[in-house]
């Protein structure tokens, strides 16, 4: 089934139920930036096997999760979050939702127990696409796209029913998708 709707800054895109690419497996991802030029976005349901503290030792607060954004560039850090208020810092990518910004000042609200991880979330790597190649996999039922979302979707602490609960939320039309078992052989 094409997905009526268009993806833009912002929106969650979903993979399809028996999607092959093992980096995509039931994924929800946020497109942070959707171009002609190509399309970045982060995995908000694959959880790493790291802590923040592990991979930036100074920071010694709150053990926030770090998240596989993706396959491309892993062993760089990324963030969405959505207290700008704190930051004052950050890309708007939806309205109460920023990507990036001042680091420094991440690592000193962390050490000062002054952020949560419902205010924000660390990603290894991102998920990209080149000109075309985003379009082309949507033409091909590989993704359903969704603009109509609570921004607390994002921020969830338990991802492990992430993709069904967002699948389920693009109405009754997709939500028998949901209950589809990983694997059609195991029908």
């Amino acid at each position: 089934m094409l997905s009526p709707v268009l993806p833009n800054n912002g929106s969650l895109i979903v993979s399809e139920p028996f999607m092959s690419d093992p980096n995509f497996k039931r994924s929800v991802v946020l497109l942070t930036e959707y171009e002609e030029a190509g399309a970045v976005g982060f995995i908000l349901n694959q959880p790493s096997d790291f802590l923040l503290n592990d991979l930036i030792p100074d920071i010694k607060g709150i053990d926030f999760p770090v998240y596989l954004g993706g396959p491309v560039a892993t062993d760089t850090l990324h963030f969405i979050h959505n207290c700008y208020d704190k930051l004052t810092s950050g890309v708007k990518i939806r309205e109460g939702v920023y990507w990036g910004g001042n680091f420094e000042t991440i690592k000193i609200l962390i050490n000062n127990y002054q952020l949560n991880p419902k205010e924000i979330k660390f990603f290894a790597g991102y998920s990209g696409w080149d000109a075309g190649q985003l379009n082309n996999e949507l033409e091909q039922n590989s993704w359903l796209v969704t603009n109509k979302y609570n921004n607390e979707v994002i921020f969830v602490e338990n991802e492990e029913n992430l993709w069904k609960e967002v699948v389920i939320g693009l109405g009754p039309r997709y939500a028998h998708i949901a209950n589809f078992p990983e694997n059609p052989q195991w029908n």
